[in-house]
């Protein structure tokens, strides 16, 4: 996308609103308004950006600037049932999915919130594994609540005390 158009397009009006006597203050105002024009372009697409982010999680829209030019980057999310596709996440990390090998197991979505240190390294441990973070907090949250095997509690064979 570029910016610059829509700048100029400022400065046209500016110059066009301007009186004759006016005209070269106009002139002025518009070349020294440029740099605070295009941040407040910027601000207002990364501002855009952000709310579609939060109506596409587990999508995300990120805007990045090279040089004078600004370019969307969209990461859709992975396919979504028809049961969740209808719902909106309100928070900053939304879990859908079902971790379950029953297919009459519904899905249902939470929100979560993390600290933003954590939503990292949760982030990078998912992306180690090749995964989303959806569904590697599913996977997360599936090991937490199911009981753990005998051999994982302890077992007879497990021996405790002090050897000389």
């Amino acid at each position: 996308m570029q910016i610059a158009t829509h700048v100029e397009e400022f400065q046209r009006q500016l110059a066009a609103a301007a009186t004759p006597e006016a005209a070269e203050v106009a002139a002025r105002l518009a070349t020294v308004l440029e740099p605070a024009a295009r941040l407040a372009i910027l601000e207002a697409l990364s501002e855009a950006a952000g709310e579609i982010t939060r109506e596409l999680a587990p999508g995300s829209v990120d805007l990045r600037l090279r040089g004078r030019e600004v370019d969307f980057v969209v990461a859709r999310p992975e396919a979504e049932p028809a049961t969740e596709a209808a719902s909106h996440p309100s928070g900053p990390v939304a879990l859908a999915g079902a971790a379950s090998d029953d297919p009459d197991d519904a899905t249902a979505r939470t929100t979560l919130r993390l600290p933003d240190s954590l939503k990292a390294r949760a982030e990078a441990a998912a992306a180690a594994e090749g995964l989303s973070l959806n569904t590697w907090l599913v996977r997360a949250v599936a090991a937490a609540v199911e009981p753990a095997p005998p051999a994982a509690r302890g077992s007879s064979s497990a021996y405790t005390g002090w050897v000389r």
